[in-house]
């Protein structure tokens, strides 16, 4: 089973923890950063431009660079261009999903409203990007 090496961009602490804990109690990504929002993110991507990861996860409502300019950021930029963004959030709107999913998102997964919820959420990540083949 292929580990996927996966960047985090979450702005709340307490979804950061979750989050983290539901990804290692998995096994199936190893966390290359967490970031708060997609400033952070290319700011990062600037600094480790030989350590790119195989998806990113990033939530939707951020302050700053948020969700949508996460996408369109990563969309732009040849070097990153191969790496899907799959957005995540508390919403499950259907005008939100598809707006994310037209700009580029390769997926959209609506957050769990617990924080025992985080695996099978992981799990279902995981099984997303191996259905539809996200990582080439």
């Amino acid at each position: 089973m292929k580990k996927y090496n996966i960047i985090i961009v979450e702005n709340d602490d307490d979804e950061q923890l979750f989050m983290k804990e539901g990804f290692d109690a998995t096994g199936l990504f190893n966390i290359v950063a967490q970031v708060r929002n997609g400033d952070h993110l290319f700011q990062w991507f600037e600094e480790h431009t030989l350590q790119l990861p195989d998806v990113i996860l990033s939530d939707l409502n951020m302050p700053g660079k948020n969700g949508y300019d996460v996408i369109s950021g990563v969309k732009n930029n040849p070097a990153w261009l191969h790496i899907p963004v799959i957005i995540t959030s508390t919403s499950s709107t259907k005008t939100i999903i598809n707006k994310c999913i037209e700009l580029g998102a390769a997926d959209y997964l609506v957050k769990p409203e617990t924080f025992v919820e985080y695996v099978p959420y992981v799990k279902n990540l995981y099984q997303c990007i191996e259905e539809k083949q996200l990582v080439k």
